[in-house]
């Protein structure tokens, strides 16, 4: 019998394909407004849009800031001038249509629901991950949502976790534990909150930091057989 009740999962590269989505949401946006692209403007976008997230998890920047400018600032370096607010708004457009499973979550989410409290906690923005998280079905599965936009707080703040431990009803800490591929948000969130967290490791990197999690898997059907132990 496993020691947990309660699993807490983040969605983009945990549960849901990130780097799928982002490539067709920046396709059809590039697309779109007839931007010609190169594998260097799209690299560097990623760069930016990565350093900005880093920031924005330690407090140093706002969502808005985050997702208003990150186009304008990598578009700038190759002459290029947007409005950074505009393509922020079709690229959340496009985003929120692209609902990529990562391998085996629709039906692990399955399983665990017949035995487990699960709920979402994610960074993203509210209304494009509630939308794929419902065209991709999963939404059914879990008891609540938590956006980090919805709740004035992100990953990896401990008010974050205050927030939603607030809103679960009878919460046993030691029973809870989170799921994430990101070491900086879900595990160092995780840690901070005093849960058990479990890295989801999609890309098998070695991890270089001083964050350390209480498990580490690299496919998801591994967290069943870790969850039985």
């Amino acid at each position: 019998m496993s020691k947990y009740e309660t699993l807490l999962f983040d969605v983009d590269d945990t549960l849901l394909d990130f780097d799928l989505a982002e490539e067709s949401a920046l396709s059809r946006l590039f697309e779109q407004e007839n931007i010609a692209t190169t594998p260097t403007m799209i690299a560097r976008y990623k760069e930016i849009n990565e350093s900005m997230w880093r920031a924005f998890e330690r407090g140093e920047v706002t969502k808005n800031t985050l997702h208003n400018t990150r186009f304008a600032i990598a578009l700038k370096e190759f002459g290029i001038d947007v409005d950074g607010e505009y393509f922020e708004t079709v690229f959340q457009k496009y985003l929120q249509e692209a609902h990529h499973y990562v391998d085996g979550a629709y039906e692990l989410i399955a399983q665990l629901a017949e035995n487990y409290n699960l709920y979402v906690v994610s960074n993203g923005v509210t209304k494009t991950q509630n939308k794929r998280l419902l065209d991709a079905d999963l939404a059914k599965y879990f008891k609540a949502i938590f956006i980090s936009e919805q709740t004035g707080y992100q990953k990896p703040m401990p008010a974050f976790f205050d927030y939603v431990f607030d809103r679960i009803d009878g919460l046993d800490k030691d029973k809870t534990l989170i799921i994430g591929d990101s070491l900086t948000s879900d595990v160092k969130g995780g840690l901070l909150a005093g849960i058990d967290t479990c890295w989801f490791n999609i890309r098998n990197i070695n991890n270089a930091t001083d964050i350390q999690p209480h498990y580490e898997i690299k496919k998801l059907h591994e967290l069943q057989l870790l969850l039985n132990k």
